[in-house]
């Protein structure tokens, strides 16, 4: 990212919202964020390494403050998905927990500097160099990252479902709910309705999830670049941190709520999708 704004405020908040894109093809999907899945990558690791240390030397006796810290955070997440999900948990709790970790590292990053990154190659490689680097480490506030959680979720909803009642249950249920009849014929009318209902439900639960996580993490990161774009001087530096010190406390709220609810309804979507009808 650039370090100072380019072409006015309109141009500095443009240029921060360049990813870091390697082109693989000609198509939109063939183009990779760099920047989002490496962040996305070293947090995912960070949480698996801190939580694998801390179960490693983790005692029965008096924990250290980093055990109870973890402790805290297991046993809140065990508690959410025990008063949701009624059944065996042993692997829910541990989907739960990572979710809600990962989520709240990638929407954490927007409280990092937002100019950090242009500072860091400004410094090492000048003013040119910074002014043609992006890099935008708010995971979240992609698009591509939050479809990429959501579709993740949606295909362990799936397996869930299917697990539950069997493949060819699953596959009935979609053509016999939630709309039944006991006559055959009444039964075989239905069957495209209920399919219908049934696609429009389990589509909308990952795009429900990519679009209230990218909403409020993008909107974050526009109010983000909007102060930092107005007190871009150094006669308006001191108000510019005082308002993005004032954002910042509020926007905790936002990062912490949006990782429980991503975690919620994923454990919300499990329970109802093994639920027989």
């Amino acid at each position: 990212m650039a370090s100072e704004p380019q072409g006015g405020l309109t141009g500095y908040i443009q240029h921060h919202l360049n990813h870091d894109v390697v082109s693989l093809g000609d198509s939109a999907f063939m183009k990779i964020h760099v920047d989002s899945l490496l962040v996305s990558f070293v947090l995912g690791a960070v949480f698996c390494l801190w939580f694998w240390l801390k179960a490693r030397k983790a005692t029965s006796g008096v924990p250290s403050k980093g055990q109870a810290f973890v402790e805290i955070i297991v046993e809140f997440v065990d508690t959410q998905v025990k008063d949701t999900f009624h059944g065996d948990r042993r692997t829910i709790t541990p989907l739960a927990l990572s979710i809600f970790m990962w989520v709240t590292f990638l929407n954490t990053m927007d409280l990092l500097p937002l100019d950090a990154p242009g500072w860091g190659v400004k410094t090492l490689a000048g003013d040119e160099a910074a002014h043609h680097t992006f890099f935008r480490w708010v995971p979240t506030a992609d698009i591509n990252t939050t479809v990429g959680l959501a579709l993740s979720v949606f295909f362990i909803i799936i397996a869930h479902g299917m697990k539950a009642k069997g493949a060819l249950g699953f596959g009935k249920e979609l053509m016999t709910a939630p709309f039944h009849a006991d006559n055959l014929v009444v039964k075989i009318i239905l069957v495209p309705f209920n399919f219908l209902l049934n696609l429009v439900e389990y589509l909308s639960k990952p795009v429900s999830l990519a679009m209230r996580l990218f909403g409020n993490m993008y909107g974050g990161e526009l109010v983000f670049m909007l102060i930092a774009g107005l007190f871009a001087s150094w006669l308006s530096f001191l108000p510019g941190v005082l308002f993005n010190t004032a954002w910042a406390i509020f926007h905790i709220l936002i990062i912490l709520l949006q990782a429980f609810i991503f975690m919620m309804l994923t454990i919300v979507y499990i329970a109802t999708a093994r639920e027989h009808h």
